[in-house]
């Protein structure tokens, strides 16, 4: 495999994985908090409807959870094609 097929290869996996991640984190922040907010209201969190949490916290734990499940696919897709440190 040349250099250039290799790091195309790299790119996709990376945008890959970014989209998965980013839809994620728009169903939770969209879908929980905004869509699905009166039948996740049933339930309740910590005193709180769940919609609500997941609309004023929710989101934002999930964000930061992705941020490190990114980094940790990124640190496995870098050793995979050779460009960890």
């Amino acid at each position: 495999m040349n250099k250039k097929s290799h790091a195309k290869r790299y790119w996709q996996e990376n945008i890959k994985y970014l989209f998965i991640l980013l839809s994620i984190w728009f169903l939770v922040s969209f879908g929980a908090g905004i869509l699905f907010k009166d039948f996740l209201d049933q339930f309740h969190l910590g005193g709180f409807k769940l919609g609500f949490w997941f609309a004023q916290q929710g989101s934002i734990y999930i964000f930061v959870i992705l941020i490190f499940v990114y980094i940790r696919l990124m640190n496995h897709l870098d050793k995979k094609y050779g460009y960890d440190e």
